[in-house]
């Protein structure tokens, strides 16, 4: 009788008996520490960006988008490393690439338009601000903002 009841008990502890049909498979749960996904590219690169750290900002968000180009917030974050990079051509691409995929994304408007601005193309910018304005107030008067400073820089 004891027997019988060791075999049971060894059954019914995890890990001793048979096998869990709803665990994940031994490659699942072994990936390499290694393993690059888009959000973890996207995570480095906000660390990078919260250092200042514009050129490994742009290098983990790049990686991000490679990953996964259907990643509307890795392009909007691309762009703005790239921007503080002075890389503005290339920013504009990636805010574009953002835009293309969620059309109303106030954040990157509002950062299409300061590129806009440090490229000393303020029509374009106050054309991103008229789209920007009914999506997000408060990003429009920073935007708003930011032409009136490159308005009175050009003079």
């Amino acid at each position: 009788m004891v027997s019988v009841i060791s075999v049971l008990a060894v059954g019914l502890v995890p890990g001793t008996g048979w096998a869990d049909p709803t665990a994940p498979a031994v490659e699942e749960r072994r990936q390499s520490p290694f393993a690059s996904d888009a959000e973890s590219e996207y995570n480095r690169g906000a660390r990078a960006r919260v250092a200042g750290n514009w050129a490994a900002a742009a290098d983990a968000f790049q990686r991000a988008v490679v990953l996964r180009p259907e990643f509307p917030e890795a392009w909007n974050e691309l762009g703005y490393a790239l921007r503080h990079l002075g890389r503005y051509a290339e920013s504009l691409d990636a805010y574009g690439e953002a835009l293309r995929l969620r059309p109303d994304f106030p954040e990157a408007l509002e950062y299409l338009g300061e590129a806009y601005v440090r490229m000393g193309r303020l029509d374009d910018a106050r054309r991103v601000l008229e789209r920007l304005r009914p999506l997000d107030a408060p990003r429009a008067r920073e935007l708003a903002e930011e032409i009136g400073k490159g308005a009175g820089a050009a003079r």
